[in-house]
């Protein structure tokens, strides 16, 4: 078992004036791939620094496998981790680089060997072997770099934005692979990224992360369709989530003139406003007026290869909406507008949480 289980960590930088990490609790189920996403200044790395003993926390535990390695040196902790910079040694070919850290174990040789080219068969490196990473293509270095980290067999892989450094093809490549690489080796992973596109593809489970806190943590399709804040709508996706002001008004929603159905669990907000969000691909548009159907106006018009995002106004707000390539849209004009019910979420305007059947009452008036 090499499940990660950290408790309560509290971090605050000298002069600081906020917790890098405030009180977080979160684990990591043996062989699980766990990604850590959030703004630049979440907290995430500082977390990933602490489970790997680089950081030591103010208050709180860490604990690897049942084991508590709080106190533990980096070293003893039975970790392996890539970091945002390749961190190759330049002189060695890559043979070496990747058998770098079982050589420093003093491991045997043929069995240094083996391993090497187990990791590069598993990377695609075989023919680089003989190479410096002078000699290398970036992709090609960040592959030397996963390989000497997973080579050591360690029971905790941690990685911290692996692939940022990456173009974009490049990145979405190296992804696929990545995602089956720690598939096949079944390793407990705890990755770091800003990237929400990079979470939302590679993790079993997504935490987001804001200010210090873990503001959601679940499975990819849960978080991105049912966002507990109206931060988490807003930070995943893309477009964001669309936030729009309604009011609550005997079993209707009134955005301007427009109006909607309320759901039941809205009944203890009537005549007060909420927040409605609602993903751009969840708004179906035509050009054609319907009964249920809202009208817009057309502001912007994006061509995105297999869609266009449209950028709509309805009464005073401004909405992104997902349609079809082939959808006669043009900057200026008129269009209609539906969301089913179901694809519909409602926040707490002061709050920004998420009403829902089960909460509404709690967070209402």
């Amino acid at each position: 078992m090499s499940a990660v289980v950290v408790r309560n960590l509290v971090k605050t930088y000298a002069g600081g004036d906020r917790r890098a990490t405030d009180d977080v609790s979160l684990e990591v189920a043996d062989g699980e791939f766990l990604v850590l996403v959030g703004p630049s200044g979440c907290g995430k790395t500082t977390l990933l620094r602490m489970v790997a003993g680089l950081e030591s926390p103010d208050s709180g535990t860490v604990s690897i496998a049942g084991k508590d390695v709080t106190d533990l040196p980096a070293r003893q902790r039975g970790l392996s981790m890539v970091f945002q910079s390749y961190a190759i040694f330049p002189h060695m070919k890559v043979r070496q680089n990747i058998g770098f850290g079982l050589t420093m174990r003093k491991v045997p040789k043929d069995e240094v060997d083996r391993r090497v080219k187990q990791a590069a068969e598993l990377l695609h490196l075989e023919e680089y072997l003989d190479r410096y990473p002078a000699q290398l293509s970036g992709g090609q270095r960040q592959r030397v770099a996963v390989a000497r980290a997973i080579v050591v067999d360690a029971a905790v892989l941690l990685m911290d934005e692996p692939l940022s450094n990456l173009d974009a093809l490049l990145r979405l490549q190296f992804r696929a692979e990545l995602k089956r690489i720690v598939s096949q080796l079944g390793t407990t992973t705890l990755y770091v990224t800003h990237d929400q596109a990079e979470a939302m593809s590679l993790g079993d489970r997504v935490a987001v992360m804001r200010e210090g806190k873990v503001t959601q943590l679940g499975a990819p399709l849960e978080v991105y369709d049912r966002p507990a804040n109206q931060f988490v709508g807003g930070f995943l996706g893309s477009p964001p989530m669309n936030f729009l002001t309604a009011r609550v008004t005997r079993g209707t929603l009134a955005i301007g003139d427009a109006t909607l159905p309320a759901p039941d669990h809205l009944s203890t907000w009537d005549g007060r406003e909420v927040v409605m969000g609602v993903r751009a691909e969840n708004i179906q548009v035509a050009t054609d007026p319907a009964e249920g159907w809202v009208p817009a106006r057309v502001e912007v018009v994006e061509p995105t290869g297999a869609a266009l995002l449209l950028t709509v106004r309805l009464a005073d707000e401004q909405l992104k909406v997902q349609a079809p390539a082939t959808f006669p849209a043009r900057p200026d004009t008129g269009v209609h507008l539906r969301a089913a019910p179901d694809a519909l979420r409602f926040y707490d305007p002061s709050t920004g949480l998420a009403l829902t059947s089960d909460r509404s009452h709690d967070q209402g008036p």
